[in-house]
């Protein structure tokens, strides 16, 4: 792993973050060490550690800093700060503050939803029934929600799925 950060390897960066992140594979707990791992892939391109980083600047209380890091992820192609944009912009419209847009957070999940984000989805399913999403928009949406999910499936993945589901069930 060292070898491949020593590399520049944007990848190796992001997952040894949050091995210090976490304090795995035989290292502390180091979140300065993390955020300085993350920065240089983030400069380097990586998409997940721009998404880390943003949902580090979110917990921190930084939501510029969260919004730009995630607005990076989301222009990359990350589903998850593409949910996560659009979830601040609906979590303020809700509280009305002045950084709310539902507009805007309708964008952001209905991207997140094409590429099969599921947490999207539900919330857009939410604002439909509410009236703020249109008859129109929520079926083209189901649509490429649907088409990404049936690219995602496959017989192992469904009976992986299944299996652990079951487990759930018993209390394993």
């Amino acid at each position: 792993m060292m070898k491949r950060v020593e590399a520049n390897d944007a990848f190796a960066m992001f997952v040894l973050g949050n091995q210090y992140l976490q304090g795995d594979g035989g290292l502390s707990q180091d979140l300065a060490k993390a955020f300085e791992l993350w920065t240089k892939a983030a400069e380097l391109g990586s998409s997940h550690a721009h998404y880390q980083l943003g949902s580090s600047y979110k917990d921190e209380g930084d939501m510029k800093k969260a919004k730009f890091h995630w607005g990076a992820a989301a222009m990359a192609g990350n589903e998850w700060a593409r949910y996560c944009l659009g979830r601040m912009e609906y979590n303020s419209w809700q509280e009305r503050g002045k950084y709310g847009n539902l507009e805007r957070a309708v964008k952001h999940l209905t991207i997140a939803a094409s590429a099969g984000e599921c947490h999207s989805m539900n919330i857009l399913q939410i604002e439909f029934e509410k009236g703020h999403v249109s008859r129109d928009a929520i079926n083209s949406i189901m649509a490429a929600y649907n088409n990404s999910c049936a690219e995602m499936r496959s017989e192992a993945r469904d009976n992986y799925l299944r299996s652990i589901n079951i487990d759930r069930i018993r209390g394993r």
